[in-house]
């Protein structure tokens, strides 16, 4: 008997979910993606996060992003978050999607189960016909996820994340339609 999924409801961002940012800022978490950010890049990731859910556009970019924290049930505790953004790839319109779950919760399904919510509220836009993930190659929950999920692996590529920091990462792609 396999054991029943986590439930999980996506959440928009919102003023009050800074401390959840803080605690994704882990060294832990932060691991493969270039190290933990400063307290006032922090900062400016919360305002845009709340301000990208609010009207579903960051302010000060001409793109469309969608800022989520991922909630348990039943009890809704904050557990992590998902966001998607559209962004240009290899001369296409794409959604890139980006997750993360804190280190307590993790190994339970919670981030599978966000991903796959997250990537119907993607389907839903009508946005982009495809979603991308570029976790790192060293990165084997986040390349699992997005395995059990049915990312198509497209194959390895640099990716710089954060700005001035290049990273080897997997291109993995999911169709929306």
């Amino acid at each position: 008997m396999s054991a029943r999924p986590p439930q999980v409801r996506l959440a928009p961002w919102s003023e009050d979910d800074f401390p959840l940012l803080v605690r994704l800022n882990s060294p832990q978490m932060t691991e493969h993606l270039g190290g933990p950010e400063t307290q006032d890049q922090l900062e400016v990731r919360h305002k845009r996060y709340v301000a990208a859910a609010r009207s579903g556009t960051f302010q000060d970019r001409s793109y469309a992003a969608y800022v989520f924290k991922v909630l348990l049930d039943p009890d809704e505790v904050a557990v992590g978050n998902v966001n998607f953004w559209t962004r240009a790839w290899k001369g296409d319109a794409v959604y890139e999607m980006g997750w993360g779950v804190l280190p307590e919760y993790q190994g339970r399904g919670i981030a599978s189960a966000a991903v796959t919510e997250a990537v119907e509220i993607a389907r839903a836009t009508k946005g982009c016909v495809t979603v991308h993930a570029f976790p790192s190659v060293n990165n084997a929950p986040s390349n699992g996820i997005c395995r059990k999920i049915g990312f198509e692996l497209l194959g390895e590529t640099e990716f710089e994340y954060p700005k001035g920091h290049w990273m080897r990462c997997n291109d993995w792609r999911l169709s929306l339609r």
